[in-house]
């Protein structure tokens, strides 16, 4: 019945969804053994997805917070105000530890 599956559907969806009709027919002989699992298993192998879904909210999350810094950062290309009265008194009190160039 599964190997029939993809034959039946095929007139139907592939005039919408070609590649995808490629696609599955390119790997149903990857994609039939997992149905030979019991349920038991094939729920774990479904859970994988759960953290696929994780990972793919923290990559999101991180190329936010990358994206925010870099925006973030622009700003701090200003001069620091009052640097030079700062950079006097830096100077005087730690005289031997700051060169100024």
């Amino acid at each position: 019945m599964a190997a029939a599956a993809p034959l039946a559907t095929r007139a139907k969806w592939d005039t919408e969804y070609l590649p995808i009709g490629h696609s599955w027919r390119r790997n149903w002989s990857s994609l039939t053994p997992f149905f030979d699992y019991p349920p038991e298993i094939r729920k774990v192998i479904y859970t994988t997805n759960a953290i696929e879904s994780v990972n793919m909210g923290l990559r999101k999350l991180t190329k936010l917070f990358y994206l925010t810094l870099r925006n973030i950062s622009q700003k701090w290309i200003m001069p620091i105000r009052d640097w030079k009265a700062a950079l006097t008194r830096f100077t005087i009190q730690f005289g031997d530890r700051i060169s100024v160039n």
